[in-house]
């Protein structure tokens, strides 16, 4: 029967998309076209992280914090934060992803579950919204959290928690 059936796709538009956060709230969006290497992670730095920083610390000093990736880890990144005086978290190897704003994404996510975007536009736009409705309670809430994430890997000798 048609109308028991429910149209799926398979081969979903898909976007990369890098964004900010902080306790007071997150910062603007950016759509990523192609892959990510040094040269451009930089480029984001420049143009969507600053700004990030300035909207969200002002003139205060903070901790930038992203994985290992090989664009974030490269030496010519290492100098960018440097050249610009940001402190940047060490971040050990193989060490399990505490990292706050994954929890964000997943937030991101859940509210995109209904949407059903067409295009790529439709997408982004979905994105936007569901990234603009974030509220600082809630990154303010996910950065205190961060004591309990790093005590219940710390009991968990680094295994898996519920984080």
């Amino acid at each position: 029967m048609p109308k028991s059936l429910k149209s799926s796709v398979k081969y979903p538009q898909s976007v990369m998309v890098w964004g900010a956060m902080s306790a007071a709230g997150v910062g603007p969006l950016c759509f990523i076209k192609g892959r990510v290497n040094a040269a451009s992670y930089q480029e984001i730095l420049e143009h969507f992280m600053l700004p990030s920083a300035e909207k969200l610390y002002g003139d205060e000093d903070f901790v930038f914090q992203h994985d290992l990736a090989p664009a974030h880890s490269a030496k010519t990144t290492g100098k960018w934060f440097t050249d610009h005086g940001i402190t940047v978290l060490n971040w050990p190897a193989n060490s399990p992803d505490l990292n706050p704003i994954e929890n964000l994404w997943d937030i991101v996510k859940r509210k995109l579950r209904d949407a059903r975007p067409n295009t790529l536009d439709e997408l982004k736009a979905a994105i936007e919204a569901s990234w603009a409705s974030i509220t600082p309670q809630q990154c303010h809430r996910l950065i205190a959290s961060m004591p309990r994430r790093i005590e219940a890997v710390i009991s968990a000798k680094g295994f898996p928690t519920k984080y």
